[in-house]
């Protein structure tokens, strides 16, 4: 892979990491639990969110690798759950922001990107494929608005996975009864070992062909969007 789509993922991938957990902190603070602004993690600069291994290791090793999807994490923001306003609800609420927000920026890269479209092909010319020969100015633009689809894609599916410490986990643990719950929150001890063991899954069998279909389905549908813009040319 060119040093230059790596670059661009990575860059891509720690922007949406960092939207991922100022989002989660954002809510919780919205939902009474002051923790993350007091660690002064409601930013947008990287730096405090940065994990070496989930943020730089992990992502570069999979570009590098010529992996056709990039995932990776960030810092989790501290939440204090007995400081929402109702915490049983609110948690899986807390949880549950991180994803939509990358869904969230997705759906804006694929809006951006048909309007980029639109506009050069009319500004520039008829052919509707102007901004994505290789040669054009507007094709770092383009590069960049559709890796921040399939990453941002990518991230949400990765993320609602209900393994511990996902936040899926969070989520599916809301709603299952006390007798099950509690043997579930017990997994969280093993943790990294399970994230380690659906990597390899994802790797060496089956598992990673269903993940990435469902990582590329969701990216068809933001795509959608971007035909629908492009479709105003008539």
């Amino acid at each position: 892979m060119a040093m230059e789509m790596v670059a661009i993922r990575l860059l891509v991938l720690v922007f949406s990491v960092v939207v991922h957990e100022v989002a989660h902190g954002w809510t919780a603070l919205k939902l009474g639990d002051t923790t993350a602004r007091d660690a002064q993690r409601l930013t947008l600069n990287p730096l405090p969110h940065i994990d070496p291994v989930g943020s730089i290791i992990l992502p570069l090793v999979l570009a590098v690798t010529g992996s056709p999807i990039m995932f990776g994490w960030a810092k989790p923001v501290p939440v204090r759950v007995g400081m929402l306003n109702d915490p049983k609800n609110d948690h899986a609420k807390v949880a549950a922001a991180g994803p939509v927000s990358n869904l969230l920026l997705a759906l804006i890269c694929a809006v951006l990107l048909g309007v980029l479209i639109l506009v050069a092909s009319l500004v520039l010319s008829d052919d509707s494929n102007i901004a994505r020969q290789t040669n054009s100015p507007l094709y770092f633009l383009v590069h960049l608005l559709e890796t921040g689809i399939l990453l941002n894609v990518a991230l949400a599916v990765f993320n609602l996975l209900p393994l511990p410490p996902l936040d899926g986990s969070w989520i599916i643990s809301r709603f299952l009864p006390y007798q099950y719950r509690w043997r579930y929150e017990n997994l969280r001890r093993y943790s990294m070992v399970m994230i380690l063991g659906f990597l390899l899954l994802v790797r060496y069998t089956v598992v990673g062909q269903l993940f990435v279909g469902l990582i590329f389905f969701g990216s068809g549908i933001m795509h959608r969007v971007t035909g629908s813009i492009i479709g105003l040319l008539g």
